[in-house]
């Protein structure tokens, strides 16, 4: 068996803060880090450009969909999500809400505030009607991911909303050819849903009124998608999405690796998507961030390092994504047996040059 690990924010996104790692117990990770061996395509993209990639990013070059405008995150969700995209240009319409923190607008997502089908569904409706003559047309699926079809596709690159969350959304906005026009309109949304019934009996009992949402992830499902897996592993829709667009398992993600062996992952080549540190990393939550990858270590590494020594697992491959781009590493039983090869702390691995 192959397992790869896919690991967003495995790095701090401050890469001025190195205290973060400090007393970290991670031996399982840094042996593996330490023990494997680079892609050379992705050390000779980190000599040229390190650069911060997205999961979605990552997950649509792994299953060979080309980017459109955008990374076309949204009908492979809507797929996922039980929906039918079709031969339409979709978008995500995420329900959000942007806070006044000195002169900037911050994004919170729904992370952050609960919010009920009943909910999503009356404020959906109140967007369709105000833009029934633009060709619009908002689907809440679920409470905290909607969709956005359009009548076609616009010049537009957006930002994926779990790089915007928690941050200054200023550089943020949608930019391309028809940025101004999708910049109005997202105006438009704020005030109609500024005096909405929902936000109002929202604030009334202390919850965050739901005042934007987050245009991102446009484009088309491709005609057809390889599939690079045997089965994928995650509680993402858009992994989830891709795997059912290339006709192979989408499933679960278990409570920890010996779960996963013992759920039929003994075989065949697996993606485990785990995107735990991933909330924490968006709001600045150090203490969460490390408690996470504590977890992690214990949950995750130490297992599957076990499990790569007693060849129940044949190779094991890392892809951490951080500010330093992606760190890529694949790890067999014989590649542990590198004595020459030192063991790092974490901390090391940020500037991308270990």
């Amino acid at each position: 068996m192959h397992c790869h690990l896919l690991l967003p924010d495995l790095f701090w996104p401050a890469r001025d803060f190195p205290d973060i790692y400090r007393g970290l117990d991670t031996p399982a990770l840094e042996r593996l880090l330490a023990k494997g061996r680079r892609h050379a395509a992705a050390e000779a993209a980190e000599a040229e450009a390190p650069a911060a990639i997205s999961a979605e990013a990552w997950l649509c070059e792994r299953f060979g969909v080309d980017k459109q405008t955008d990374w076309p995150a949204a009908p492979y969700s809507l797929l996922a999500d039980g929906g039918e995209p079709g031969k339409h240009h979709w978008l995500r319409a995420d329900p959000v809400h942007l806070r006044l923190e000195g002169n900037r607008l911050v994004l919170a997502d729904s992370g952050v505030f609960p919010l009920s089908q009943q909910e999503a569904e009356s404020l959906a409706d109140s967007l369709n009607a105000h833009f029934s003559g633009d060709g619009l047309v908002f689907y809440p699926l679920r409470p905290d991911r909607w969709y956005l079809r359009v009548a076609q596709a616009p010049a537009l690159e957006t930002t994926p909303q779990a790089q915007a969350a928690g941050r200054s959304i200023d550089a943020l906005l949608p930019r391309g050819a028809d940025a101004p026009s999708w910049r109005a309109r997202m105006n438009d949304i704020q005030m109609l849903l500024h005096g909405h019934a929902v936000n109002e009996a929202r604030e009334a009992t202390g919850e965050l009124p739901i005042n934007s949402v987050w245009i991102w992830g446009g484009g088309k499902l491709a005609d057809a998608v390889p599939g690079p897996f045997n089965a994928v592993w995650s509680g993402d829709p858009i992994a989830a999405g891709l795997a059912q667009a290339a006709r192979i398992a989408a499933r679960a993600l278990p409570e920890d690796a010996a779960a996963l062996l013992r759920a039929g992952a003994s075989t065949g080549v697996n993606l485990i998507l785990l995107d735990r540190l991933r909330s924490a990393a968006q709001y600045g939550d150090a203490h969460g961030w490390r408690e996470n990858l504590q977890q992690l270590e214990r949950d995750w590494f130490a297992p599957l390092l076990d499990a790569l020594r007693q060849e129940r697992i044949g190779m094991l491959s890392l892809h951490a994504l951080g500010p330093a781009g992606a760190v890529s590493v694949e790890t067999t039983r014989g590649d542990l047996r590198r004595f020459w090869r030192r063991t790092k702390p974490l901390a090391s691995y940020v500037d991308g040059s270990s």
